[in-house]
């Protein structure tokens, strides 16, 4: 191991219970115990038991003292108050992947292991959200869980009907994303039960992490939401003139989730760029809320950086995706275990399309980026479908929807009659809205074939992934974890913050002029309770009877 100048700051006595080792490495890693690095005549060791004592005294039967390492568990790693407010043992979330990526059973995975998951709950029916409600809440009793709320500009309905669905069940943890703005629905979910407890402190039960990647939308979660929107909420009878009050007093979020570049909705930001800005800005307006970090997060070193920059906690996406519990096929999980950083791409959002808002999807293994593109392509140029060259149309029906236009508006037609038929009748007097229908349609179903495994549709799959999914990859390469099968939510979990961990102290130990060699930056996947992976006891839910 090596070292650089480092500075005696003190003496070691071994006395009866002392003892010495030169794996320093290996001290490093088991993150439970503490130690002390002393100087021999053949270099610095390990030291554990004994006694130290700081300053110059010196003592003939001991070794100078170079560094202390206390010991650095997982749960050390952020803030504490994010672990209290949310009931966890660790801050770290599985983020929501959408269509039930995030499923139930990823959910309950993380609650039982004493960490927070949401529910994927963007682009499902009310019915199966309730469905997935129903089954978390009997898994997992009063341990917790989140479900996601996304902005649904071109669905409105589909985002009121979810909110109320959360009110009604009892849900408390809401993780928001794509919102450039607030919302009634967002800020009624916010405001409803907000009280006064018997020592006149505001009571908020519905908590509110906001996935924000820019300023201007963080600035909104960080204040109180305007008193134009309370009062038409208050009255259209969806809150009360108290909670409106209440709701006046305190900010939009708990939390903010500073999302750099992820899979999926994505400014593709940097993340040592977009953190401290989000920090600084809530400093000057709501120092109360907490900062986490999202978005490229796939190896120890990714989460321990996130840390150093202050993150509060941390979000994973795309390697949770990868995991046995996401709700997708084996196809998928197949196809991302050979991914590498560079093989992801930009292609159009189905819920945004209009807005030519882009989600970054997995290019290698399908055709879905570049065909989705050539779609918003047609869209921007063109007022309708019928302005489309016949030729190239008839391409896109062959190669790219494998059935005619017509069956395609059919297909739509159906499905909107049910799901929101205002897009119907827009689309009646808009020629250019019913070819967004049309090409939405493909958008749409990609994401489903992707997670239906339709072998067929391999070539159209949408699978959102951020490039961490190559630095995740490499890291467990030779493992046991770059199986897709052995990859469970909660053993990546475990090791991303046990490395974190053991990475951090590293670091701390080599400020202090005691370096232990690349070696000690790096973690190596491992299996649950060994050297610390486990940061968390298995949680049994209670369940009420």
């Amino acid at each position: 191991m090596g070292q650089r100048e480092p500075t005696i700051i003190g003496w070691w006595r071994p006395g009866t219970s002392g003892r010495l080792s030169t794996d320093l490495n290996g001290a490093l890693q088991t993150l439970d115990r503490p130690f002390f690095v002393v100087q021999t005549d053949t270099g610095p060791q390990v030291a554990t038991g004994g006694a130290a004592h700081l300053g110059p005294t010196t003592f003939p039967d001991g070794c100078a003292l170079l560094a202390h390492a206390p010991a650095h568990t997982p749960d050390a790693l952020g803030a504490r108050s994010f672990q209290s407010t949310y009931g966890v043992r660790a801050n770290y979330v599985a983020g929501a992947m959408a269509n039930g990526i995030g499923s139930a059973e990823l959910v309950i995975a993380m609650a039982r292991a004493g960490m927070l998951g949401f529910f994927g709950a963007a682009g499902l029916s009310t019915p199966r959200i309730r469905t997935a409600i129903d089954q978390i809440q009997h898994a997992v009793g009063d341990l917790p869980y989140g479900f996601n709320l996304i902005h649904s500009p071109a669905e409105p309905l589909q985002e009121q009907e979810t909110v109320d669905l959360y009110l009604e069940r009892g849900v408390h943890i809401v993780s928001t994303s794509a919102y450039l703005g607030l919302t009634p629905m967002v800020v009624q979910y916010r405001a409803r039960g907000m009280h006064r407890d018997p020592n006149g402190e505001i009571v908020v039960p519905n908590k509110l992490l906001a996935k924000i990647s820019r300023p201007e939308v963080a600035e909104k979660f960080l204040r109180p939401p305007p008193q134009k929107m309370l009062s038409a909420l208050v009255e259209a009878g969806r809150i009360t003139t108290a909670e409106a009050n209440l709701a006046a007093q305190v900010p939009m979020a708990d939390d903010l989730t500073a999302e750099a570049d992820s899979g999926g909705h994505t400014d593709n930001r940097p993340l040592p760029v977009l953190l401290p800005l989000i920090r600084a800005l809530r400093d000057r307006i709501a120092p109360g809320v907490r900062v986490g970090a999202a978005g490229g997060l796939g190896t120890p070193d990714a989460v321990a950086a996130a840390f150093a920059l202050g993150a509060a906690y941390v979000v994973t996406g795309t390697v949770n995706q990868a995991c046995v519990e996401a709700g997708t096929s084996s196809m998928v999980k197949a196809l991302l275990a050979d991914a590498g950083m560079a093989d992801v791409g930009m292609a159009p959002a189905s819920d945004m399309f209009e807005a030519g808002v882009d989600v970054q999807v997995l290019k290698r293994g399908t055709l879905f980026a570049m065909r989705g593109q050539q779609l918003y392509a047609l869209y921007r140029d063109h007022d309708s479908l019928d302005d489309i060259a016949p030729a190239l149309l008839k391409k896109i029906e062959t190669q790219t929807f494998r059935c005619s236009v017509d069956e395609v508006w059919q297909a739509c037609t159906t499905f909107f009659a049910e799901r929101d038929p205002s897009q119907l009748e827009r689309a009646a007097r808009d020629p250019r809205h019913k070819m967004a229908l049309v090409f939405r349609w493909y958008l749409g179903l990609s994401s489903r074939w992707a997670i239906g495994g339709e072998a067929a549709r391999k070539m159209d799959c949408q699978i959102w992934c951020g490039p961490c999914i190559g630095s995740f990859n490499d890291w467990t390469a030779g493992t046991f974890l770059a199986a897709p099968e052995n990859r469970s939510v909660v053993v990546v979990a475990a090791n991303l913050m046990a490395g974190a961990a053991a990475i951090a102290r590293a670091h701390a130990l080599r400020q202090g002029g005691v370096d232990a060699g690349p070696s000690a930056l790096r973690w190596t996947p491992r299996p649950l309770r060994q050297h610390g992976t486990e940061p968390l006891a298995s949680r049994e839910p209670h369940v009420q009877p």
